[in-house]
Order: C-alpha cells, then structure tokens, then sequence
C-alpha cells in the first residue's frame, strides 16, 4: 500500500507541476518571445530597430524557418543607463523571453549577461565589443560583431606598419573603453611598441575636458593619436583638435570602428562636417559583398523613401539584422529537438517585497533547456548580410576582418583592408582565404593615404617635446685617443670626431633638437662604456654619443643609430725596415710543395731514363754517368725544348713536363714579387694566429672592444697581454719590440689605428681585418630619435660629408689607405697543382707502359725464336722461373742494335744464340 501511495503521489504531483508551474502546449507553439535591450535614440541604436523590424518582418514571412511559429520582439529602451537597461532586462524575463538582443553598450552588458545567466537566458549583442566579455564569466553571452581583441590587433599592426614606436590614446573611462586599450596595449607590447600616455575622457566628455586633455599633450613627443570613444555625431574631440591646430601634418589621427558608424549615419545634408576629420585614418568591420548584402542595402533604402528608416545605414545595421537570424534559426532547431518552451520557477527563489520597484523578482523563470539552446547557438553557420556567421569558442562571431578607411575631401575612402590571417592588403580578406594567402610581410600593402594637413607623406608621428627639458646625452670623458670624444678642461667645451658627426647629423633632421651634454669620466681613465649605455636604460641619459661599439649585450639594452663608423680589430706593426730575410726566394711555395717538385724532378728523370737507355748512348755507362744524366736531363728541359735524339715516347713526357714547369715558374715569380713587396715588414707577422701561437706580447687598448674580443673570443693568455692606454705608449712599445720589452704588434679598434697612424708614418696595418663591428649613437628603446638619426647618416653619408669629417680627423699626414701593406705570403700549396701532376704522373706511366708492353712482345719473340733453335739442336730449354725475370732484365738493359743482332742469330741456326 505505501508503495502504491508513493506512485499515486508523483504522478500527482508532475501533473500539477505541468498544470501549475510550466507552460506546456499539445502542438507547435503559435508565438516565441525574444527580447531587445538597447538605445533607441543612439547612432548604432537608430539603425539597430529599424534593422531588428525588419529581421523580425522577414523571418515571420518565411515558411522555412519556425514553421509557422510567429516571433514576437519586445524593445526595451536602456536610455545609455547600465540601470535603466538592467530594468529593462527584468521586465522583458517577466514576459518571457527565450532570447535578449542587445545591449549596444558594453557596460550594460556586464550587468545584464549576470541577470540572463541566472535564469539561463542567452543574451546577444550586436554592438558590444569589449573583449572581456568574452571570459568564461559571461557563459551565455554571445556576439554577432567582432570583439575589440580583434580591431586592437588591427589597430597594433596598422602602427607598426607605419612604423611609429609610441602612441597617445584617448578612450572612455568604461569597460568598453579601458578594456579595449588594454588589448591594444597587450598587442603593442608583443611588437615592441607601447602606448606613451593615456587620456582618459568621462562617458559624458564635454568641450572643456577635450580641451584641457589635448592641451596637455603638446608638451609630449609622439604625435600619433589613438581615438577610441562611442560614436559622436558632434565629432567634438575633432573638433576641438582644429581650434588647437592639432589637425595638422605633425599629427596622426587614427580611430576605432566608431568613426566610420558616425559617418555612414550622416544624412546628405551634413556631409559637409566630414571636413573636420580631414586626414584621418580608421577602422571599419568588413562586411563581405554578397547578393543578401546588395538586397538588404536595396531594401534599406527603399525604407528611407518610404520614411520606416530614418537614418542611413551603417554596418551596425548588418549586425543588428543578422542577429536576429541567428537567434530565430536557433529557436527553430530547439523546437524540432523539444517541442515546446517551458521556464521552471528558480530553485533559489527566495526574494521578497519587491512590489515597490515594480518588478516582481519571485516571478522570474528558468528557461528550461537554456544550456542545449546555448549550445544550439554556438553551432550556427548560415550566410548573412555581414557574412558567414559562425561563432567561435568564446561565443564570438569569427572575425571577417576590417576595412582601413581614410577621410579625404569629404569623402570616407578605402584604401585597404586588415585580417588576422592575410593582414594588409588592397584585395579582400575572403577572396585571399580562397587563395591560401599567407600573411608575409613583403605583401602587406595599403594604398596611398592623405595625412592632415594633406600630405601624402607617411608623418614622422613624433617631435621634440616642446616642455622645456633638453635632451640628456650622455659623451665620455676620455683620457686616451680624446681626438674621438672628450671634455677640454678650460673651457668645458665637448668636441671629437664623434661630436663633429653628431652635430652635423642634426642639420639634416628636420626639426629642432634641444640638448646638452653631459661628460661621464674623471678625464684620467676611460669610462665603462657598457656602464655608460645602461645608464640610458636607466633613464639618467636620453642618448651617449662617442665611440661607442654597437655589440650584442648593449643592443638589449638600447636602440642604436645606423653605423657611422667601422671599428674593425686590426693589427698594427712597423713598416719601411732594412732588414731583409736571406731565405725569402722559398716562400712562394710551401714544404709539401717543394717536396713534390724534387720528386718530380726524380720521376722525370727517371722515366726518361728507362725509355732512353737501349737507343740512347748518352743514357748508357757506368752507373755514376748515368745518374748524373738522369738529374742533368731533368733540368735541361728548363732550357732545352727540341732533341731529335730521343724516342717519340720521351718527347711526349718531355712536353708535358716542359709545360708543368712553365706554370710552376711563373707561379714563383708572382708569388715571389708579393712577397718582396711586403718583406719590408720586421717581423714575419701574418695575423693573429701567429701571435698568438709566439711567445711576443702584444699590446692592446685597456678597456676597448678589442680586449674584450680577444680575451672572450681568442682566449689569448694575459701574460702575453702588455696594456698601453695612450698613442704615445703605441709608438714606444712598438719601436723597442719584444726583444726591448715592446710588443710585436698592437691590436685594437680600426678608428683608433687610424688616429694613431694619422700621426705616425713608421708603422702600418697587417693583413685583413679579423672582427666586424661598427660604432653607433645609442638612444633609450623605441625612441624615434634613432630612426631619424640613422637617416641623418645616410644622408651625410651620401652628400660625402661622412668622408670630409673623416679626413678632417684622420688624414692629416695622409690618408691610411696610401700606407696599408698585406703581409700575407701568396704561397702556393700542392693543391693548386695537382691537376697539372696528375696530367704528367698519367702520361708518364702511359709510356712507361707502353714501353714495357713493347719490351714484353719483344721478349716473347726472342725466346720463341730461341726456344725454336734450341729445339733444332737438342739443347734443353729454361725452366726456372728466377732465370726468366733475371734474362728478361739483362734482355731489356741490351741496347736496341745489339737485340737485332740477337734476332739474326735466332733465325741463323749456324750461329749460335747469345746466352742470355
């Protein structure tokens, strides 16, 4: 019995919840209830209700969608309040609503993805694009427009395409505008680049705030504007920029997706205000074109005549029209699945006496089935007005990209277009994703742009800041080489080869540069130069300008200028000595080399011999002649060119080995002739290697790049290390030598030698430079300074001023150039010869062959002959096979008559044979 009461008891009980607590209909529902939240007299509002209508008109008269079920929209107006749409929100969950469109504003958003995820309601906004939003917070929120994570990294690469390091913002004090520039300060930073300052405007900026704002940033250098606000039909921060004539060519203006939403909204009759944004740069949601866009924009306008729209149309419009799609082909596929709509009263309704405000909280309903409907959603994938809808994990729309549009007589021109995947170019993001387009930054293209001011120049976007401060540039107090940098003592006056560059560099800047000079040293030691360039790190110094290495662990630290001068290592030794080395005439080639040239010597003599000694008397005789004719043979081919009486075999090697020998004697006469020119060196020092495989000191700069080099790099020992800090110590170290307690050679930084041997004649550089390396102006990161210093350098570079100032420094006994010398013998090596060996050694061995081939078949003939006679006179054969080797040897040494004689003794039976 209890078991029956219980049953009894819950299909009661499911009965009453079905009667009582839910909305259950037998059939097709007739209605559907969706919600919209937003400003209705706005810009993005305007065109949104008229866009919503028609979506809703559209979808009701389509039979493929609901399948008869009707959709009803109940507007809400938020009035640009986050309470006033939250109570909007409520009122439309009181009438139960499957969906919530909107809200426009992405403050109003926040408050109201709250109420909606508590009786799991999905809200969808066209117009909200604060990329927060999108955090796992906000789970039943969704988007038909791009978020700003997306127009910030469009936003990001738009400055770094143009090349500009810092930029100025101004932004709404909301989440829509704070969250938008944090994405655009996260993107900067991943590029290097970083916002300056930021400026801050209250929701409802007036004049006087605008004004006050932009005149404080005429004291700051950047001059590149981002303007990231809600859309402003007055245009007043452009407004007040004109009167502080800040629309001019110093100034970049770029602006966010809501400028292009202000303009699309102006009638014909205030097109005219478009002349205040002259020059300006901006941002615009890509809509794809397509045969639904052309029809809905036919059919807006047909509602202009008609007087159902009243404003014009912008991409907001698309957005607003496309939502209500999506919302209504989700409905429909959650009806196909349930049937019907059902809310349950809230598991934790406990909220009471709330009859005062007019809502009445304990009357709210859960959407049952509100998570499959979530999920219905995020499986969207239809073709739209703005284009294909489809939505990613974070419940936004997949990007179509931006258009980059440029204002210019009055008219709003695109000049290209941004995406994630393919980013600039002046072809459509969808018809390059159809070519696999990869993003390369050789192929990122805009076309051209009107800057303010009507330059189509692209601007500087920064300038010296007019606050009264100089630029900090920090110069080293040298106390050796000061002809480079350093401070006079008398007078305090900064001067040196560096600063002669420096100041000459500024005339071909084309603003003003305010700096002072700030020496670093006592005068008596040379400062730290890696000290000096982080004291730019640290903020003490704007820029160091002096002999100043550009190297790897200073580059982290600071931007550099283009390179205004090598400072290659390079050895320093005496010239113009009178000794001379007896022994010179056997450098031109090496050991190995002259090994071969004996041997070969030998070889040809030899060959020779073999082939000559049966026909030729003067290869014959006591062994002592014939060894002296060998060598004596060998040589007199240097000289004699024709011998009749030689075989035709030993011609053919003679002539190759005549013409080895011409090339290896004009070889050694080149070589030798480089290598008297360059003897006149003292030493027979050929570069570092050598030195530092003697035990010869070698003399460096205390504290320069090039210690720093060897120590790390050559890993020479200190004890063969003697510092000399001053040109005076160079010329005195150099003229003792190593056997005096001087040093060899001396190696340091090119420019240093040149100032050196700018005064001195005795001593001259060896060999090649063996590091590269430049010097550099440094300035503090990301400063445009450095740029337009660079550029300076090429141009002095190019007018030839670089070289007057070098010359002025560096050439007052004579250019370096005139008394450079390349110790570095031209010796030649085996390996460049052993073609012409192996030519020889092969038809040396042909012959010799061909000779032994010949002997062979002549031996053969003998013995056959032999073997013949002695048959015919009984006399028993050879049969021991030392015998054979041994007579076939005596056979060969024969000459050539008395084998003939042989022969004819062979074939003369009555004579008998030569023993052999």
């Amino acid at each position: 019995m209890k078991k029956q009461f219980m049953v009894l008891y819950l299909v009661f009980f499911w009965i009453w919840v079905i009667l009582f607590c839910g909305i259950a209909h037998s059939g097709r529902l007739e209605s559907v209830n969706i919600g919209a939240v937003f400003t209705f007299d706005s810009v993005i509002g305007r065109v949104a209700k008229a866009s919503m209508e028609m979506a809703v008109s559209d979808v009701n008269s389509d039979p493929t969608v609901l399948n008869g079920t009707k959709l009803n929209l109940i507007m809400k107006d938020g009035m640009c309040n986050a309470f006033l749409g939250s109570t909007g929100a409520f009122q439309l969950l009181e009438q139960g609503v499957v969906t919530i469109i909107g809200p426009q504003s992405s403050a109003m958003a926040h408050s109201i993805s709250q109420i909606a995820d508590a009786v799991k309601v999905p809200l969808i906004s066209y117009a909200a694009t604060d990329p927060t939003l999108s955090s796992l917070q906000f789970p039943l929120f969704f988007r038909t427009v791009q978020s700003d994570s997306e127009q910030m990294e469009a936003m990001a690469n738009l400055i770094d395409f143009n090349g500009w390091k810092e930029v100025i913002v101004l932004f709404l004090d909301d989440d829509y505008g704070r969250n938008g520039i944090s994405a655009l300060s996260d993107e900067l930073e991943k590029k290097r680049l970083k916002i300056a300052h930021k400026l801050a405007l209250s929701i409802y900026f007036d004049l006087d705030e605008i004004t006050k704002l932009l005149n404080q940033t005429k004291v700051f250098s950047p001059r590149v504007f981002v303007v990231h606000v809600n859309p402003d039909p007055r245009l007043r921060i452009f407004s007040i920029a004109r009167k502080l004539q800040m629309m001019t060519s110093d100034y970049v203006w770029l602006v966010t997706d809501w400028l292009a939403a202000t303009l699309h909204s102006f009638s014909p009759a205030n097109q005219n205000s478009l002349s205040i944004v002259e020059g300006v740069v901006g941002l615009r949601q890509h809509t794809p074109d397509s045969r639904k866009k052309r029809a809905f924009i036919s059919q807006w306008k047909k509602m202009q005549k008609e007087g159902v729209a009243n404003t014009s149309l912008n991409s907001y419009g698309f957005f607003a029209y496309d939502t209500v799609w999506t919302v209504a082909h989700s409905i429909d596929k959650f009806l196909r699945v349930y049937n019907n709509i059902t809310f349950l009263p809230h598991e934790n309704n406990e909220v009471r006496h709330t009859e005062g405000i007019g809502i009445q909280l304990e009357k709210l309903k859960v959407l049952a089935g509100g998570n499959d409907l979530v999920n219905i959603l995020l499986q969207s994938n239809f073709s739209g007005v703005s284009g294909q809808i489809r939505f990613s994990s974070d419940r936004s729309v997949i990007s179509s990209g931006y258009d980059v549009i440029n204002i210019h007589q009055m008219k709003i021109n695109k000049v290209g277009y941004w995406s994630n995947h393919s980013g600039f170019s002046v072809v459509p993001p969808e018809v390059l994703a159809k070519k696999e387009h990869r993003m390369l930054s050789i192929d990122q293209k805009l076309n051209n742009i009107t800057w303010p001011g009507g330059k189509t120049e692209r601007p500087r976007g920064w300038v010296i800041a007019d606050n009264g401060k100089p630029l900090r540039i920090g110069v080293p107090k040298r106390a050796s080489f000061v002809e480079f940098v350093t401070e006079l003592q008398d007078s305090h006056h900064v001067e040196g080869y560096c600063i002669d560059i420096f100041k000459k560099a500024l005339e071909f800047i084309p603003y003003e540069i305010p700096y002072v000079f700030k020496p670093v040293g006592n005068g008596k030691a040379n400062p730290n130069y890696d000290t000096l360039v982080k004291m730019i790190d640290e903020n003490v110094y704007d820029a160091v300008v002096g002999d100043i290495a550009i190297v790897t662990n200073r580059t982290k630290i600071a931007d550099f200028s283009q390179p205004y001068a090598s400072s290659s290592l390079v050895i320093v030794a005496p010239i113009n000595s009178s000794k001379s080395n007896a022994w010179v005439f056997l450098k031109p080639f090496s050991a190995d080399m002259w090994c071969i040239i004996a041997a070969s010597f030998m070889m040809i003599g030899i060959v020779i011999w073999i082939l000559e000694h049966r026909v030729n008397d003067d290869f014959r005789g006591p062994p002592k002649r014939q060894l002296v004719t060998i060598f004596m043979f060998s040589l007199s081919t240097l000289f004699k060119t024709n011998n009749n009486t030689v075989s035709s075999l030993s011609k053919m090697v003679m002539i190759v080995w005549l013409f080895l020998l011409m090339v290896i004697t004009a070889s050694y006469t080149a070589s030798l002739t480089s290598i008297l020119t360059v003897e006149q060196l003292s030493s027979p020092i050929t570069g570092i290697d050598s030195l530092i495989a003697t035990n010869w000191p070698i003399g460096y700069q205390v504290g320069s790049f090039a210690y720093s080099y060897l120590t790390d790099n050559l890993f020479v020992s200190r004890s063969r290390l003697v510092s000399l800090g001053s040109p005076e110590e160079y010329a005195l170290a150099l003229r003792n030598g190593p056997s005096s307690g001087g040093v060899a050679a001396i190696v340091d930084e090119l420019p240093y030698v040149e100032l050196f041997l700018s005064k001195e004649t005795e001593f001259g550089i060896i060999g090649q430079p063996f590091t590269r390396s430049s010097w550099g102006f440094a300035f503090q990161r990301d400063s445009p300074l450095a740029v337009d210093m660079s550029t300076a350098i090429l141009n002095l570079a190019e007018s030839g001023e670089l070289q007057k100032i070098h010359e002025k420094w560096f050439c007052k006994m004579g250019c370096l150039g005139e008394r450079k010398t390349d110790p570095k013998p031209d010796q030649l090596h085996l390996i460049s010869f052993w073609g012409l060996y192996l030519s020889c050694a092969v038809i040396s061995l042909a012959a010799l062959v061909l000779f032994l081939l010949r002997m062979i078949n002549q031996y053969v003939r003998f013995k056959q002959r032999q073997k013949d006679a002695a048959a015919s006179s009984s006399e028993p054969p050879e049969s021991h096979c030392s015998r054979v080797v041994v007579n076939f040897f005596n056979f060969i040494d024969k000459k050539e008559d008395a084998i003939k004689k042989m022969f004819t003794q062979c074939d003369n039976p009555h004579n008998p044979p030569t023993e052999m």
